[in-house]
């Protein structure tokens, strides 16, 4: 299975204006890319259901570990139609990870820099953010797993963006999923007891 080297910054509008300016200039465009997002935050992993509203696709994407838990990311995934989209998330849910899924709709771009795929995103959950990433093979040695974050710190660096820490991050996801959990809690219908005679 291949593994992504995978960093996320977070950041204003200022920036993001700035970023975009300068990959338009000297990055590869590789397009639109907007997504909807099922996900299903596991306690140690990421399973996500994602329509490519974008490019027309989707696909079935498991992520071995989850984020916040370092910047190696072992993925399986398999496409699926897009008329399946629906048909999967209930399927999940069926399974009983209903209570694990959030819903979201990303707004993003993908560049490629100095051999560093960037996604300039913003969602109602991140607000303006980006992901740099490198895919290696599975068989990737270390050496080759640590050259690959030095790549994507680098690219980072030189575009004047600031990759969030891996405590960061998961300071950040778990505020985010106790905040719709929270808000999950207040949509649960209301449920009469019948007084008891």
């Amino acid at each position: 299975m291949p593994v992504e080297i995978e960093m996320r910054a977070r950041y204003d509008k200022e920036t993001h204006d700035r970023l975009t300016a300068r990959l338009e200039r000297e990055a590869t465009d590789l397009g639109r890319d907007d997504k909807l997002i099922y996900f299903y935050v596991l306690p140690d992993k990421l399973l996500k259901v994602t329509d490519n509203t974008a490019a027309g696709s989707a696909k079935v994407t498991l992520k071995h570990s989850k984020i916040g838990q370092g910047a190696a990311f072992p993925e399986t995934e398999f496409p699926i139609a897009r008329e399946d989209v629906a048909a999967a998330v209930t399927v999940l849910n069926a399974l009983g990870f209903e209570p694990h899924m959030h819903q979201a709709y990303n707004q993003r771009h993908n560049y490629r820099f100095r051999g560093v795929e960037i996604a300039v995103k913003w969602s109602e959950a991140w607000g303006h953010h980006a992901e740099f990433e490198v895919l290696l093979d599975d068989t990737a040695s270390d050496t080759a797993r640590e050259e690959a974050v030095i790549r994507v710190t680098t690219a980072a660096q030189e575009l004047g963006v600031t990759l969030m820490s891996e405590q960061e991050l998961a300071d950040f996801t778990a505020a985010f999923e106790s905040a719709e959990q929270a808000r999950k809690d207040q949509q649960m219908p209301f449920e009469e007891i019948e007084p008891q005679t």
